[in-house]
């Protein structure tokens, strides 16, 4: 018998081989904690063996239920938000429920159409999507939730946009006793960065401070490179707020290429907490960011509309939080 002629593997045949009932098998793949432990190992096994996998088209055409759900995200030249969809993901299987990341390209109309096609195949119980979305949710078989942390290009805005740390980091670097400050930007058509930028100056006017300038980059750590290799000799600059942490480092690594001492002739902040940074030498001052919770109370959203259950409170504390390491200190005396 050649390939294309291989019988299909069953339900029945998965128990058959266990040793137990088809309901039991049924109750495996809707990830039931009631399983004995015995009995999942048998069934894990087979399943392994015979590399099965349930066929979810029918089991939704008989039950309407999929234990399947969606996050949608338009093609984006930018990195993909990865911590969130990993938590997003964790909670998701927790729950039981499988997920899929499905990439929908156009623009924002032909993406709703796209997402509403989706929602209509009866392939998914619920949708979470990382970008805007202009409908009539009453449109839509089954629920859909949006975030509300990215724009249509996958972009920082909302809470992800929230620049007030910069204002505490000037305030600790100035209780120091640092008193000339420069700052190295992002793309200005991130909403975020623009916002750290104006933080960023109203901070210093308010304080009383002098900033040397802003230097706008690209997020790219040559970017901060090169603006700290572009300041002249006696500037008076001795602290450097960078607008991510690849910046941060670009810096640094400018700073040394001019034989200053970070921090003893400069000290470097940056945003993002890459865990490059944490290892670093010196490791980099920083801002946490907390994606993962914008992940966890997303998905969280989206599994109590699927059950028809309340929505959960959201968390209460920032997202963001400051974090001083080795490139912060006392300006040089």
């Amino acid at each position: 018998m050649d390939e294309a002629e291989t019988p299909r593997i069953t339900i029945h045949e998965v128990a058959r081989r266990a040793g137990v009932s088809h309901q039991t098998v049924s109750r495996y793949f809707r990830h039931n904690e009631g399983l004995k432990p015995e009995t999942r190992k048998k069934i894990d096994l087979v399943v392994q063996e015979l590399n099965y996998r349930p066929n979810l088209v029918a089991r939704s055409m008989r039950t309407r239920r999929t234990n399947r759900l969606a996050i949608t995200l338009p093609v984006s030249s930018y990195l993909w938000p990865v911590r969130l969809l990993r938590a997003a993901s964790a909670v998701a299987h927790a729950e039981g429920f499988q997920l899929e990341v499905v990439s929908v390209e156009g623009d924002p109309r032909a993406r709703v159409e796209r997402i509403l096609e989706l929602a209509g195949s009866g392939q998914v119980e619920g949708i979470l999507s990382l970008t805007p979305l202009e409908f009539d949710h009453a449109a839509s078989p089954v629920p859909v939730v949006v975030t509300g942390g990215y724009d249509d290009k996958l972009r920082g805005v909302s809470e992800l946009a929230d620049a007030s740390p910069i204002q505490e980091i000037i305030e600790y670097l100035a209780s120091l006793g640092h008193r000339v400050f420069f700052h190295i930007a992002g793309a200005q058509s991130w909403t975020s960065a623009r916002n750290r930028k104006l933080v960023y100056e109203q901070t210093i006017e308010r304080l009383g401070l002098t900033s040397y300038g802003v230097a706008l980059g690209d997020w790219s750590p040559q970017s901060g490179h090169d603006a700290v290799r572009g300041l002249p000799d006696g500037c008076g600059v001795t602290a450097i707020v960078a607008v991510n942490d690849h910046v941060a480092m670009g810096a640094v690594r400018g700073a040394f290429s001019r034989g200053w001492r970070v921090p003893g002739d400069v000290s470097v902040f940056g945003w993002d907490d890459e865990e490059l940074g944490r290892f670093a030498t010196p490791s980099l001052s920083t801002v946490a960011v907390d994606r993962e919770v914008q992940g966890r109370e997303a998905m969280a959203r989206l599994i109590a509309e699927v059950r028809g259950e309340p929505e959960p409170p959201p968390s209460a504390r920032s997202i963001n939080r400051v974090i001083v390491r080795e490139t912060a200190g006392p300006p040089p005396a």
